[in-house]
């Protein structure tokens, strides 16, 4: 099987990506392409690719307006493009050796909600009930974060008037205002960077702001006071769980600014979401396994006082408010037959807690079927 001139070549991969639902394509030179297909990754039966010079002429049209000599300066770049299939891809190119590297992930043009995504309710009883302050969606790379913010942001345009800013890079999904004016920047493009976007937004009277992804000290520092300042600003981090989602956010700031951040955290924090995406036990499929801190008046007061350790428990104590620990996201994913028990013992991170809720569930179904018997 030949290789199609470069333009075209590129075209028919993304067009493959998104008729087998892949999440992601992998181009290499040397290698022939590969793709992630339910998380796992997948070479595909065709030529490897010859030469950087055929890469830069898969992109070159691709790229926006002045991003190449970006590449070229920097050695990477991320950008957005829409293809004809009707999904957006978001591009990552990048040197490793002098030879140019291409990481892609398809973004659905389709946004969806809660349900698709099969997130429990309280993601939607929060974004409902919250008009101000800080609102965090956590997870490794890959964790469907960026899906559950467009989620929550098309649940605000839906049913609420007011209007959106978002800060992104780069732009992922397209949003057209139903109730709400949204008005998307992309770094690259109309901003230069993300610290220049937070400098000016709350002169843009927003009610909302959504940035892509917390990554440095002037972001994060921006993010906090503004939703300090009455506005409901909704990002993503990269971090695993609830409690590591702090000493994340500390890492922005030097030891001598702790106290005044986790002051302001006690004040401006609603929400921390995270999630991870685990193999279904249908082929193909992934499902997210949660955990949910909702920031109470007893959460407020370990955030102050630097009591992180407290929070897993609080998790479980709290189930009532909503709130969830990974444990018991995982335990109903096996229940409702979605994972198997090795995947969702393989993704605990406590075996010894989820073993011990598994076989729970194996008593309380024994019992039921003894009764039955009867």
């Amino acid at each position: 099987m030949e290789l199609l001139p470069p333009e075209e070549e590129i075209q028919k991969l993304l067009t493959f990506v998104s008729e087998h639902e892949a999440s992601d394509l992998h181009l290499k030179v040397g290698y022939p392409p590969y793709v992630r297909i339910g998380g796992h990754l997948r070479k595909l039966q065709l030529p490897e690719l010859p030469d950087a010079s055929y890469l830069d002429g898969m992109f070159k049209s691709m790229v926006p307006h002045d991003r190449w000599r970006d590449f070229e300066n920097k050695g990477s770049v991320d950008f957005s493009a829409a293809h004809h299939t009707g999904d957006r891809f978001r591009i990552n190119l990048f040197r490793s050796r002098g030879e140019i590297h291409a990481a892609i992930r398809r973004v659905q043009a389709k946004i969806l909600n809660f349900n698709d995504l099969n997130l429990p309710d309280v993601y939607r009883k929060m974004i409902t009930e919250t008009s101000e302050g800080l609102v965090l969606v956590c997870g490794v790379t890959g964790s469907g974060k960026s899906s559950t913010l467009a989620a929550m942001l098309e649940h605000i345009n839906q049913n609420r008037s007011m209007h959106i800013i978002t800060i992104e890079d780069p732009i992922e999904f397209a949003f057209h205002g139903k109730k709400c004016i949204i008005s998307q920047r992309e770094v690259g493009l109309d901003v230069p960077n993300f610290q220049d976007a937070m400098r000016v937004v709350v002169r843009q009277d927003p009610d909302a702001i959504l940035i892509g992804e917390m990554r440095d000290r002037e972001t994060m520092l921006a993010a906090i006071q503004a939703a300090e300042t009455g506005h409901l600003v909704m990002g993503s981090l990269h971090c695993a769980d609830a409690q590591l989602s702090f000493s994340r956010i500390l890492e922005f700031f030097e030891r001598s600014e702790h106290s005044f951040i986790r002051s302001s955290l006690s004040n401006s924090l609603k929400a921390i979401m995270c999630q991870r995406l685990l193999p279904a036990l249908e082929e193909g499929r992934r499902y997210p396994a949660t955990e949910v801190l909702l920031v109470n008046s007893i959460v407020k007061d370990k955030i102050l006082h630097e009591e992180d350790d407290d929070l897993p428990a609080l998790l479980h104590q709290c189930r009532a408010e909503g709130m969830r620990e990974y444990t018991h996201s995982l335990c109903e994913l096996v229940l409702t037959e979605k994972i198997s028990r090795v995947v969702a013992l393989d993704a605990a991170p406590n075996r010894e807690a989820l073993l011990s809720s598994l076989k729970g569930i194996d008593s309380a179904s024994s019992g039921i079927i003894s009764r039955l018997r009867k």
